[in-house]
């Protein structure tokens, strides 16, 4: 099998073969008049649920992960992290024992979903910074509910957001981190102390930056300054034009630095839905005109609607990076956060088959996505 096109880190066209779930070789070809681009397949490490799956839904059902990556593949995404949502224990556990259902003896799943993100319930609980998270189980941290997650998944929690602001956070935050699970500063209304002080316990990722706040913050003393100027947090950001004013993009860009900045996408079980009213659990929330998911009346978004293949031109168009650069925030970074076995997401001979051929002309909302190759097996095909 092989898939040519432009490469997105040198402008060559090339021809990417593969065989067996992994890359043979990859060799240079005659420059020709061609929109198509190959990259490797995105890594997207928050995915709460799209089109009507609900990963945090006690109705979810293990036959749904299959589902979910042949729609994500649809954007170009190979790798992703189902992310559970503020929930009691049981869920949680049932949740973390349907994805491993899901996976046994799946060869395509296990490499396609490498991994959990647990966000919450370990989070503020004031209105704003809250988010869309159900009040009714936010609740402190908890090192025993830890360990039964840890102990459940065999190893497959990557990461664990929290408001480091809650009583026992930072002990919280140390004993997380030294089993090498990425602790994100998320959800949050902490002081600027108590962002530094969970940054030495051993944070490292801060959980879609600007969002997830409340609508005001002190001018100078507030939790984004020291996430923005620390250099031991990398940061995920949300491009999609409206959790994000563009000039935030830039600013972030800019202070992170494009290698400690990944792009996530926060989908939300209500992506792909048409403009209407719809419940998220015991939540009440629409999906507006402009196509972002927020609370009726108010300005707090409920994740997001669009897809990384949306995303990266967006982010392109704010920061004016090149598509290489751009690409980057979706494989490299996020590879080399959660450990995949091949952070680099390069074509050499023996790396995974996670392969996106695509169409972009500088100008569209979105990349045209032609072909999604998955450990050598073509999931998506452009009708």
């Amino acid at each position: 099998m092989e898939l040519q096109g432009y490469s997105v880190d040198g402008g060559t066209r090339i021809s990417v073969r593969m065989d067996k779930g992994v890359i043979t070789n990859c060799l240079e070809l005659e420059a020709r008049q061609d929109d198509r681009y190959v990259s490797p397949g995105f890594v997207d490490i928050q995915v709460n649920g799209y089109k009507g799956i609900d990963y945090s839904s006690e109705a979810f059902t293990s036959g749904q992960l299959a589902t979910m990556v042949r729609y994500l593949a649809a954007a170009g995404v190979t790798r992703h992290l189902p992310t559970i949502t503020t929930a009691p224990q049981e869920r949680i556990l049932g949740f973390i024992e349907k994805i491993k259902q899901a996976r046994a003896g799946n060869a395509l799943l296990s490499h396609a979903v490498p991994g959990i993100h647990i966000e919450g319930p370990y989070i503020s609980r004031e209105d704003g910074p809250r988010g869309t998270h159900d009040a009714a189980f936010v609740r402190n941290p908890d090192l025993r509910e830890f360990h039964e997650w840890y102990e459940a998944c065999d190893g497959l929690l990557k990461i664990v957001t929290l408001a480091p602001e809650l009583p026992g956070a930072m002990e919280f935050i140390k004993a997380v981190s030294a089993l090498g699970v990425v602790v994100a500063i998320g959800h949050t209304a902490a002081s600027r102390e108590t962002i530094l002080e969970a940054i030495d316990a051993g944070a490292s990722l801060s959980t879609h930056l600007g969002n997830g706040s409340a609508a005001k913050l002190p001018r100078l003393r507030n939790f984004l300054w020291p996430q923005l100027a620390s250099d031991a947090l990398s940061a995920s950001i949300i491009s999609d034009g409206h959790h994000l004013p563009p000039e935030l993009v830039v600013v972030l860009s800019r202070t992170k630095g494009l290698d400690n900045l990944i792009l996530v996408s926060d989908v939300a079980p209500l992506g792909g839905y048409p403009k209407g009213n719809y419940a998220w659990g015991n939540v009440s929330v629409a999906v507006f005109e402009d196509g972002h998911i927020g609370l009726p009346g108010t300005e707090i978004l409920a994740g997001a609607a669009h897809l990384l293949d949306w995303d990266i031109p967006h982010f392109m168009r704010y920061t004016k990076v090149s598509l290489e650069k751009a690409i980057c925030l979706c494989t490299d970074n996020p590879a080399k956060l959660i450990q995949l076995e091949h952070p680099t997401c390069a074509f050499i001979a023996g790396a995974p088959a996670d392969v996106v051929q695509f169409g972009y002309d500088g100008q569209g909302d979105c990349l045209r996505i032609m072909q999604t190759v998955i450990n050598g097996e073509v999931i998506y095909s452009q009708a």
